[in-house]
């Protein structure tokens, strides 16, 4: 399947399967491929994002559930429990969130199973320390910016503004803000 993927400043990328296809003017690729699905973003398309802080922002840091607000809030607190399928319950929450951010990576080893899992199910790339390119832009604190490429896994996201609308894992849409 052939997805254009078209933010709002006039470039677009094609994704084919799960791969970067072409990246070019919105009106050059949607010539190119007619048949293409056509999705339309506000904003700017950007590759996603690379979080450095796996696991400490998915092991050693819970993720409350809603039904917890009213006794831990909804902030992300420290880990204070060593249960693992709650620490798998708490991953995929964190991980939710770093959609909503725009990551489509973190790197670090997570070494709890159901956290592991989690980050696998959800299309997260997990990418060792070391390999984050000492030369990749970052963003705030420790985020990095990897640089999006024709043959790359169809890793991104769509920003308008301050603000992720949409973020794209393996060409899949897994975040889209409401």
């Amino acid at each position: 399947m052939l997805t254009i993927h078209a933010p709002g400043a006039g470039d677009a990328v094609l994704v084919e399967g799960s791969v970067v296809a072409a990246i070019g003017a919105y009106e050059e690729l949607a010539a190119a491929y007619p048949a293409a699905r056509v999705r339309r973003w506000p904003g700017v398309l950007v590759p996603g994002l690379v979080n450095p802080y796996g696991p400490e922002l998915l092991e050693q840091t819970y993720h409350p559930d809603p039904r917890e607000a009213d006794e831990l809030g909804v902030d992300p607190v420290p880990v204070f429990f060593t249960d693992e399928v709650r620490l798998g319950a708490s991953a995929r929450r964190g991980v939710q969130r770093m959609l909503a951010c725009g990551v489509v990576a973190v790197s670090g080893e997570l070494r709890v199973r159901a956290v592991a899992e989690a980050v696998r199910r959800s299309g997260l790339a997990v990418l060792p320390r070391a390999s984050v390119p000492s030369g990749t832009p970052a963003l705030g604190a420790g985020v990095a910016l990897p640089r999006l490429r024709v043959g790359d896994a169809a890793r991104f996201a769509v920003f308008d503004g301050a603000v992720c609308v949409a973020t794209v894992l393996g060409g899949r849409l897994l975040y889209r803000a409401k």
